[in-house]
């Protein structure tokens, strides 16, 4: 239902597509016409067979289609022998057009006149003589420039100059570029390249009568309410239309104003970051008063059983789109149905005569049969191998010990640096974030530490302000030492670690890399060195960013409506008049001086009151989203500690001691070992408490819930992982000791390239409470499938050893495993599932339906089909087994992997808002499906070979295999 501010309106288009055939005739003598109204769907790669067969006083009509393209435009496709046309690209409502002159017709292009050879009065006309010279006379003045050299020109109305070819002219309010020569072509349906969502759909359609036949392309498609095609057979005028259809509502709506909010300081930019957008509109119904009413994202209108969704805008931002959904009774039963479906799936887990509470009573018989807990040294000097790392260090050079000389002679003192880190600054993103956030970020990304030579992160931001040249030459920015491609295109020492800025750089200033980087850009599946180039070439502009002076934003412009704030090298072409200009001018200058003042005599207080002066001058313009002093302290802290980088390795200390003990304890139990068992699991349950408290922090500064983008999800998973590991870990150490080895590994995979850990800003749609419920839920859920999936390996490592001395009791720790497992399997689905039906109610509010087909909607289900198949497989006589069952929990994970990683990462969506940077599958995927592989393998045999007679003969009697 689109309304531009001002207008009301009553009628709304239908989400179904229609097609619509107007027979026109004569019956008797008098005109007559046949409606025909069908809805119907049609999508790409299917047969989209669809006839109609009917008559118009017994004259038969038959329409049939014949071809679908999803995704079609009407485009000039050139031919030898078709008409002369020139192209016209304009942006008159912010959105880029393509526009095609005839030659000899006259087009109106948004109220402008323009002809190609055929001259008009009050027209722009465009000529191009025999000599191929192309001229244009206007009846506007105007002034173009060339994108090729940036050379500026002026149009002089009523006067016939030469025409700029690529070149960018301003007419009005109307600018325009013609950027290529005349070409000779006709029109036709095309498809579009690439697919947008606001693309139109093309069916080409055969319709006969009377012995005659015609085919033609209708472009519409769901929103579009295109005019009718008209064609004449066997005397018939036929109307044809494809697309939606209009109905009213009993009331109808005005838009008196819509609002959309951005995130400070991106107003200006190509692509601005939305906070949110609010129609205001007014419901208007006979004979009552005006009802006011404000539509935002899951701020929905319910009148009259119609519900009204915030779905879009346009894009000058005057007008609204809405969704209407009109199912009052609908949406309540199913809403009913869904509360029944949470109950009946969480009183499975409390219910002791369901299947979760007979497992809860085999793991009871498990625990009172056993005696010791054997587990796998393998295991030990695998995880041994992955924590081993190689002690680097890289010679000083000369040049780099005179930098750093430099550098330590002319640094502020660490006190005072600090407070310099509390001033606030805006982000590209329009986030307001203290400096140390920004000076963490930097030294983290460009040298993946949070100090350089023994120098804070605030300290290193003021030098870089105070003598960026200086950080030219300083190696600070990290490659891959094995990357010798890179190091020898760089004429650098093979080896090399860390390089400086100018090392990228030729003494006539041609960047390096500049001769890769179109080639690893363009490659669809990066090779590792072409990843490096990429991620190398990343910090190095980031560098060159910070050194330029422009990210560090810390004057507010005053009374800006976007709350804008600019760096101080971006204050001569702000437009800031009076003391205003002259304060955001010298105030820095009278800072570093004072800093110099302060180094010779060690005194701050100078110094000190230049940035109060800058804090004030902040809360004086800026105080509207300047973020709170505690939020500041706890953004300080957050970043001082990096609770996750450092919680990974402390998990995966804790879990591998607990295993070495646990190991210990199954040859010989005594109580000192028995109480490092109980001090391991101490020091697991107190880094989940660090994890905790880490996440809540995290969600107080950034003032949503810690699970809204790539990396906050990842580190949420780890908790969920940790928190499960803890609950069932009460009748199990190894489960303990197996989940804190698999946190470790999620919070490692978190910190890799591919993730940004920075705070982001929330996107519209993520900015509900929904998020709080949906997210937690079904992302939690990966927690027990996780575990699931690693008790699963550590089963049928335990298979792999098993000999004739030892099966027995491997056998009862196979039990324990394999119940814990299925415990875990059911807690994880019950919870996959219930957070798939609270998507589609989050859906419902957010867009007026429960299901799009969305990538990872579509992926959810699968991973529940796959987990209910695995656990009821028991019930299939063929399919029962302790082998068959972890094997499974393992092959299992594969969707759930898909659901997370494949759709975040490399299919497109409504959920790629939960998406990091682009990634390439890495190899450890491939060899990880060929380690399942030979540990299947190998475990069946052991299988085949110790248990598979015991556990046929216990199928046999009805007994429960696990």
């Amino acid at each position: 239902m689109p309304i531009r501010e001002g207008e009301t309106t009553n009628a709304y288009m239908t989400h179904d597509t229609y097609f619509t055939f107007f027979i026109d005739g004569e019956i008797d003598g008098e005109p007559r016409r046949r409606v025909l109204q069908e809805d119907v769907l049609f999508g790409p790669e299917v047969e989209n067979d669809y006839v109609l067969n009917t008559d118009f006083n017994s004259q038969p009509v038959t329409f049939e289609v014949s071809n679908f393209i999803h995704g079609a435009e009407e485009a000039l496709v050139p031919t030898e022998d078709g008409k002369n046309y020139l192209k016209i690209v304009e942006a008159g409502d912010g959105q880029r057009h393509d526009h095609y002159l005839e030659e000899g017709q006259v087009s109106n292009i948004h109220n402008v006149l323009f002809t190609l050879n055929s001259p008009q009065d009050g027209a722009i006309n465009i000529q191009v003589n025999e000599a191929g010279e192309y001229v244009v006379d206007s009846p506007f003045d105007g002034t173009y420039m060339r994108m090729a050299d940036k050379m500026e020109g002026e149009l002089v109305k009523d006067s016939t100059q030469t025409l700029m070819l690529r070149s960018l002219y301003n007419i009005g309010e109307m600018q325009f570029v013609i950027p290529e020569p005349v070409v000779k072509g006709e029109y036709d349906v095309v498809p579009t390249n690439p697919k947008t969502r606001q693309d139109l759909d093309a069916v080409t359609l055969k319709v006969s009568s009377g012995g005659d036949s015609e085919t033609l392309t209708l472009l519409g498609g769901m929103g579009t309410i295109s005019d009718p095609v008209q064609l004449n057979l066997g005397g018939l005028d036929i109307f044809v239309n494809y697309g939606s259809i209009e109905q009213e509502l009993p009331f109808a709506l005005k838009l008196n104003d819509f609002i959309a909010e951005k995130y400070p300081g991106t107003a200006d930019r190509e692509t601005p970051g939305y906070a949110s957008f609010k129609s205001k509109v007014e419901i208007i119904e006979e004979g009552k008063e005006p009802e006011p009413y404000d539509i935002y994202m899951n701020h929905i209108l319910d009148k009259d059983g119609f519900r009204f969704f915030q779905s879009s805008f346009d894009p000058d931002e005057k007008g609204t789109v809405l969704s209407v959904n009109h199912d009052f009774w609908g949406t309540w039963i199913t809403y009913i149905g869904y509360f029944l479906l949470y109950f009946g799936l969480m009183w499975i887990l409390f219910d002791k005569g369901s299947r979760f509470g007979n497992l809860k009573v085999m793991l009871d018989k498990v625990k009172a049969k056993k005696k010791s807990l054997t587990t796998l040294l393998v295991l030990l000097s695998m995880s041994f191998g992955m924590m081993a790392q190689e002690d680097e260090h890289m010679h000083a050079e000369t040049a780099k010990a005179q930098m750093d000389s430099i550098i330590m002679t002319n640094a502020v003192s660490e006190e005072h640096a600090a407070k310099f880190g509390r001033l606030v600054i805006q982000d590209a993103g329009g986030r307001m974030k203290p400096a140390n956030t920004y000076s963490s970020e930097l030294l983290r990304k460009l040298s993946k530490s949070d100090e350089y030579a023994g120098l804070s992160s605030d300290q290193v931001l003021i030098s870089m302000t105070e003598n960026p040249m200086v950080w030219y030459n300083v190696p600070l920015i990290f490659v891959e030492k094995n990357n010798d491609s890179l190091h020898n295109l760089l004429g650098v020492e093979e080896g090399r670690k860390y390089l400086s800025l100018t090392d990228f750089f030729e003494r006539t200033g041609e960047y390096k890399l500049s001769s890769q980087l179109d080639e690893a850009y363009r490659a669809a599946v990066p090779n590792k060195f072409q990843k490096d180039f990429i991620e190398t070439d990343k910090k190095v502009n980031l560098l060159y960013q910070a050194l330029q002076g422009k990210i560090l934003k810390i004057f507010p412009i005053p009374e800006d409506e976007n709350n804008k704030w600019l760096s101080y090298k971006e204050v001569d072409d702000s437009g800031l008049k009076g003391m205003d200009s002259v304060y955001t001018k010298q105030i820095l200058p009278l800072y570093m001086n004072a800093l110099r003042t302060a180094r010779e005599s060690g005194e701050y207080s100078k110094a000190n009151q230049y940035l109060e002066s800058i804090k004030s001058y902040q809360q004086k313009f800026g105080s509207e989203v300047m973020p709170s002093e505690e939020k500041i302290d706890a953004e300080i802290t957050y970043n001082k500690y990096d609770i996750f980088k450092n919680l990974y390795w402390m998990y995966m200390l804790a879990g591998l001691f607990m295993l070495v003990f646990v190991i210990i304890r199954i040859f010989k139990e005594n109580k000192i070992i028995r109480g490092l068992i109980y001090l391991s699991i101490g020091i697991v349950a107190i880094l989940f408490t660090l994890h905790t408290l880490g996440l809540g922090v995290r969600w107080y500064i950034s003032g949503h819930a810690p699970w809204s983008d790539a990396y906050e999800s990842m580190i949420y998973v780890a908790w969920a992982t940790m928190f499960f590991g803890l609950a069932f870990g009460r009748k199990s150490n190894l489960t303990i000791a197996s989940t804190a080895f698999v946190t470790a590994m999620v919070l490692w995979s978190a910190h890799q390239s591919w993730t940004d850990p920075a705070i982001a800003n929330l996107q519209p749609v993520l900015d509900s409470y929904w998020l709080m419920i949906h997210v937690s839920v079904i992302v939690g859920s990966y927690g027990p499938l996780t575990l699931g999936m690693i008790l699963g390996v550590v089963a049928l490592l335990l298979m792999v050893l098993t000999t004739e001395s030892n099966k027995k009791k491997l056998l009862l720790n196979i039990r324990e495993i394999t119940i814990i497992t299925e415990m875990a399997l059911t807690v994880g689905l019950v919870m996959l599932t219930i957070g798939n039906f609270l998507g589609g109610q989050w859906a419902n509010e957010s867009w007026g339906r429960y299901w799009g087909w969305d990538p990872k909607e579509t992926w959810a289900l699968v991973s529940i089909m796959v987990y209910a198949f695995v656990i009821h497989m028991r019930l299939v006589p063929g399919l029962r087994g302790r082998w068959i069952f972890n094997f499974m929990s393992i092959v299992a994970y594969a969707s759930i992997m898909m659901t997370y990683f494949g759709v975040n990462f490399y299919l497109s969506g409504l959920h790629s808002y939960a998406s990091g940077d682009k990634v390439i599958t890495p190899t450890i995927v491939y060899y990880s499906i060929g380690g399942v592989a030979i540990l299947g393998a190998l475990s069946y045999w052991k299988y085949q070979k110790h248990y598979a007679k015991k556990a046929k003969k216990e199928i046999k009697r009805n007994a429960d295999t696990i």
